[in-house]
């Protein structure tokens, strides 16, 4: 374990973390939309070039099976409604999965154009172009609810897999409570992703799409293990669905690592999601990210964004080891990221009681493929450090007396059978707090497939 070294800056120059250091008309053009959709000329002739494969590997490759060559070849014939809902009926919220999802490695990678040209559909844009479409429309409701069942489900988490489940519960004909900890549902659409990816207050244009089915009620500022408990609900409803993600962040195990300046990531993003005058938010003019994943990127690019001079963002192996895709890794560099590989951090070096610099120790495989240290050691000046190695499932809520009530898996996240349920019965959960993929389509797809098991289950019973 390393020690927080009180150290005065060189020369003149104080901490420097201030709001305001963009012209106030830049704050709007960084953070407006990465992707401008696509108009209906453009969606035309991108939708024409799809093959229609009739064994498509993008349909494949997609977590919630969208059958993509059904729906681009609507969009060929302008049938923008169809399309749109051949995607929802498969993702319920495909308009947020297609601005977030890494489709250049999912449906994108797989698309048979690739071969041929190196230049796959446009699945992505095609998928938003569709949905946006039917968002604008006066009868946009494509759903309807079957005649009502009388049973009640808990949905703990209002995120991508809490709605995904209610949503598709409540077409059922089944009533949803959702119990979400937070002012406002969406989870990390709302609260943790980019917003220069999911601008426009779109997370919640979905939100109430969702909820326009009828058969959901939210009820805010309701915690599992606060506010509420397992057991409770398991005593009141038909069935509990928990979606509850990761409330836990990884530390980077230094010593004072309560220093200020040195923060969550994911944090900052919320706090800057949530901020109505992005000028008034502080930042650092040096900024150190710690991680190798879409977060470090995300928080690495906006704080650039907002004006930070230097940013860098520090992995402890190769690029390729890097989860974040490679179209995020080359997007951070040409917003001006300096990213490192091979080191980790050692040393936090402050002054008055916040972060100054941050001592890396370069890195490499030995002879058995195990990460070690050479070293060989560099610092960064820093005025804030942010921490994006990783979140943590927290089962704190899911405890009785620090005894467990739901089996973990060896990652110490909740267990589940294929149909997403847990060992307790009538307990379901899917989403980041199981183990797969996290990615918002994935916490979408395990909502769903948990839904139809608590239907069939439901209907079984009676």
């Amino acid at each position: 374990m390393s020690k927080v070294v009180e150290l005065a800056p060189e020369g003149d120059s104080p901490i420097d973390i201030k709001s305001g250091r963009l012209k106030n008309g830049l704050y709007a053009e960084n953070f407006s939309d990465i992707h401008p959709p696509l108009d209906r000329n453009k969606a035309v002739i991108e939708a024409n070039r799809c093959l229609y494969c009739f064994d498509a590997p993008c349909i494949e490759a997609c977590p919630t099976g969208i059958n993509i060559p059904t729906f681009i070849k609507k969009i060929s014939t302008d049938n923008v409604k169809g399309a749109a809902k051949t995607i929802l009926e498969a993702n319920i919220m495909g308009g947020s999965c297609a601005r977030v999802c890494p489709t250049e490695e999912l449906c994108e990678e797989a698309c048979v154009r690739n071969t041929q040209s190196g230049q796959p559909i446009k699945i992505g844009q095609l998928q938003r172009y569709a949905v946006d479409g039917l968002m604008k429309r006066d009868d946009l409701q494509i759903f309807a609810r079957k005649p009502k069942t009388g049973k009640k489900i808990a949905v703990v988490g209002a995120g991508p897999a809490g709605l995904s489940c209610a949503h598709r519960l409540a077409r059922e004909g089944h009533d949803v409570v959702v119990f979400e900890a937070r002012a406002k549902a969406g989870g990390l659409n709302e609260y943790g992703i980019a917003a220069y990816k999911v601008p426009d207050d779109f997370a919640q244009s979905e939100v109430d799409y969702i909820l326009s089915i009828g058969g959901i009620e939210i009820k805010y500022g309701q915690a599992l293990g606060k506010n509420i408990s397992l057991a409770q609900l398991r005593k009141d409803y038909n069935a509990v669905f928990l979606g509850m993600g990761l409330a836990g962040v990884n530390a980077l195990g230094l010593e004072e690592e309560s220093l200020k300046g040195v923060e969550s990531a994911v944090d900052y993003i919320e706090e800057l999601r949530k901020a109505k005058d992005l000028s008034k938010l502080p930042v650092g003019r040096r900024i150190v990210v710690i991680g190798g994943g879409n977060t470090a990127i995300d928080i690495a690019i906006q704080t650039k964004r907002l004006g930070a001079e230097h940013v860098t963002l520090v992995y402890r192996r190769g690029p390729e080891n890097m989860t974040a895709t490679v179209w995020e890794q080359e997007f951070a560099q040409t917003n001006g990221v300096v990213i490192k590989h091979w080191a980790m951090p050692k040393k936090l070096t402050g002054w008055r009681g916040h972060v100054t610099s941050i001592e890396f120790e370069y890195t490499q495989l030995d002879a058995s493929g195990k990460l070690m240290g050479t070293g060989d050691t560099f610092t960064l000046p820093a005025d804030q450090v942010f921490k994006a190695i990783g979140q943590t499932f927290v089962p704190s809520p899911l405890q009785d007396n620090g005894k467990d009530l739901l089996q973990l898996t060896k990652k110490g996240r909740i267990a589940v059978n294929d149909d997403g349920l847990t060992s307790l019965p009538g307990v379901y959960a899917g989403g980041d707090c199981t183990e797969g993929q996290d990615l918002t389509v994935a916490a979408v797809e395990g909502g769903k497939i948990a839904a139809v098991a608590i239907d069939r289950m439901l209907k079984e019973k009676k």
